[in-house]
């Protein structure tokens, strides 16, 4: 299994804040508004905003003139207007004015980069090129967020202080489920010790326990279709509401090397009536206990032991992350190679 140590340092530290050539949830919906939002994703800082038809925008947050935020300035609509000087730059990344003077140089000139930006399933999309010219792909996302006539879902997010790495990880741990998880709601059942097996999909893989299906947290799914995700589903008991499994489709975002924003979209199969009990209950009954289960990991995440991945004597269970840390790696190569070919 390939050890975190034995990384090129380059490649190592590239990877710590992010790959790239992808699309990454960053911001909620509802934290998007017509006050403009300044946010460091990947390392990079970018203000999202806005215009007055609702249509959204994503420039660096650098104003051209004196390198002060954007975020603090004023929504113009398909601009900002920032705060220091009224230098005002549009969507595009280009300066529409700079009031101060008359005929300024600046004046139609793109200053700053600009990001392409969505939204989808309550959350909002960036893309992060390798280059920053570099054209986005499509946005694919499993059929538990696209197909909203059949499931219904809640989107959970939340700020760890931890490399995203830590929480990719986390994830592709089924059997952690066994035990940090053991006293909650939906895991306390199933077998302590298990084999694993790994089964490549058209996206990815899918590493799950042998012999046991259906009783606890007891696969993970690993997909790339413009995103990176991670998918699994928990058995749920009918006093715990409609829909069958609880299926969580999740993602997680680089703040920097140090931070990471979890995104948790948490689905059941509804429709119909079904649709308005489940959220009914979900609100009810079930939030606060997921969020209980979300604490566990957090706690455990933000108080590994220093430099944690460079000191592991991985087993068996851990042949989904160590597979999962090889794909990334020879991304994180080949993105830096690109760049510094760019360069």
């Amino acid at each position: 299994m390939t050890s975190a140590s034995s990384v090129d340092t380059a490649v190592q530290d590239y990877l710590d804040t992010g790959l790239r050539s992808l699309w990454y949830p960053v911001a909620a919906s509802w934290e998007v508004g017509s006050n403009p939002l300044g946010i460091t994703r990947l390392g990079e800082n970018l203000v999202l905003w806005r215009g007055y038809d609702g249509t959204l925008h994503a420039v660096e947050d650098r104003c051209p003139h004196r390198g002060a935020r954007l975020s603090k300035g004023w929504n113009l609509g398909d601009r900002l207007a920032c705060w220091y000087h009224g230098v005002e730059v549009n969507g595009e990344g280009e300066v529409c004015d700079v009031p101060a003077i008359s005929n300024s140089p600046l004046v139609g000139q793109a200053c700053v980069r600009r990001y392409p930006i969505q939204e989808a399933h309550g959350a909002i999309f960036v893309y992060f090129g390798t280059t920053p010219d570099e054209a986005p792909s499509e946005l694919e996302l499993p059929e538990q967020l696209t197909d909203g006539e059949t499931y219904g879902h809640f989107l959970c997010t939340a700020t760890w202080k931890c490399n995203y790495q830590y929480a990719v990880d986390n994830v592709m741990d089924p059997m952690h489920g066994t035990y940090l998880h053991a006293d909650s709601h939906s895991m306390a059942e199933g077998d302590r010790q298990a084999e694993m097996v790994l089964e490549p999909t058209e996206s990815g893989f899918i590493f799950k326990k042998t012999g046991q299906t259906g009783v606890n947290f007891d696969w993970v799914e690993y997909g790339n279709t413009g995103a990176l995700w991670l998918r699994l589903s928990i058995p749920y008991q009918p006093r715990f509401g409609p829909g069958g499994p609880f299926w969580i489709v999740g993602m997680a975002v680089p703040e920097d090397k140090e931070n990471t924003r979890v995104f948790f979209w948490r689905v059941r199969k509804v429709d119909g009536w079904q649709r308005q009990v489940w959220r009914f209950f979900y609100r009810t009954k079930l939030e606060q206990l997921h969020w209980d289960v979300l604490e566990q990991d957090r706690i455990i995440l933000e108080n590994l032991a220093p430099d944690a991945r460079h000191h592991e004597n991985l087993y068996q269970h851990d042949v989904g992350l160590s597979r999962l840390r090889r794909v990334m790696l020879k991304m994180a190569k080949k993105q830096l190679a690109e760049r510094q070919k760019a360069a």
